[in-house]
């Protein structure tokens, strides 16, 4: 397996790990905004405007501490996947996901590994991917896991590996909610059901990197940079809906933008929330760094 190979599937990892439902392209951080246009509704007949209706959803579902997580991404041409699984967000994220990767040229990649499905544990550190059998035979040294510090994903991304490490180990399912907040425009769509439940629907657009930038806490010049590297990726504005339950927590959300390699989306679905989640941390002995992986490859 040559390094170029290893190395394109190695991120391919990483990104898609980045994808499965929790975290997307925001990052954590306080919320802000405008007071956006209409009238919501929260419980009973009080009416509140859409920002003081999503502050009450942004605490509730944090509160909730975890949640059932399953939904689908395209990201262009690159990937298209599908993931399930159970997060935790009480102190740091937590969770095992596993994501299906069903089209696109890192899906392509990954097929040469041998490897379609990918198992994801994530703990508060880093995160682990289950390669597979002809993974640990071609290119993990006997090893099924890598090891993905976001440490070491920082040190190697600029600006956009601080966002990605800062998103990967504080982002939760109402991020959602705080980019609407912060938006500036967010509308009350109205009530829908969604798989037998009845939900308020929320719906606002947010300037992504300058979301991701500010609440990441980059300073001028890696905040430049991190726009650069949005504008090369074709995305600037994403548009994010969610539906809440009368619980005030979320039940679905999506996400979408344009981006070069064509048009991302993410339709995520939550529940059982409060269910427990346990997490064990692959042995030593079976697992490679992510780094020492690109170490051993030649150019890589």
């Amino acid at each position: 397996m040559n390094s170029t190979t290893m190395r394109r599937a190695g991120l391919s990892i990483a990104v898609a790990a980045a994808l499965t439902g929790v975290a997307a392209c925001g990052s954590s951080g306080g919320s802000g905004g405008g007071e956006g246009e209409g009238k919501g509704k929260g419980k009973g007949s009080v009416a509140l405007s859409p920002i003081a209706a999503l502050r009450t959803i942004e605490n509730k579902t944090d509160d909730a501490d975890s949640a059932k997580v399953e939904g689908k991404t395209v990201m262009g041409t690159q990937m298209s996947m599908d993931m399930d699984g159970e997060m935790a967000w009480k102190d740091g994220i937590t969770g095992n996901v596993t994501a299906t990767l069903t089209g696109g040229t890192q899906a392509e990649q990954m097929k040469q590994m041998g490897q379609s499905e990918i198992d994801y544990r994530y703990l508060k550190s880093g995160f682990y991917a289950n390669m597979g059998d002809e993974f640990a035979a071609k290119a993990g040294g006997g090893k099924h896991w890598i090891e993905y510090d976001y440490a070491t994903l920082a040190e190697m991304g600029g600006a956009a590996g601080d966002a990605f490490k800062d998103q990967m180990q504080n982002t939760t399912p109402n991020q959602s909610v705080k980019m609407l907040l912060a938006s500036g425009d967010v509308k009350r769509v109205g009530e829908e059901t969604v798989r037998g439940t009845r939900t308020t629907h929320y719906s606002g657009e947010v300037d992504v990197a300058d979301f991701t930038g500010k609440n990441a806490d980059l300073d001028a010049g890696q905040l430049a940079e991190l726009k650069k590297q949005f504008s090369q990726a074709g995305m600037s504005t994403e548009t994010i809906d969610i539906w809440v339950n009368d619980d005030d927590l979320l039940v679905k959300k999506t996400e979408k933008a344009d981006m070069k390699t064509g048009a991302f989306s993410q339709t995520v679905y939550y529940s059982d929330y409060g269910t427990p989640v346990t997490v064990e941390k692959p042995p030593a002995s079976d697992t490679v760094s992510f780094k020492d992986l690109m170490n051993q490859q030649p150019q890589a």
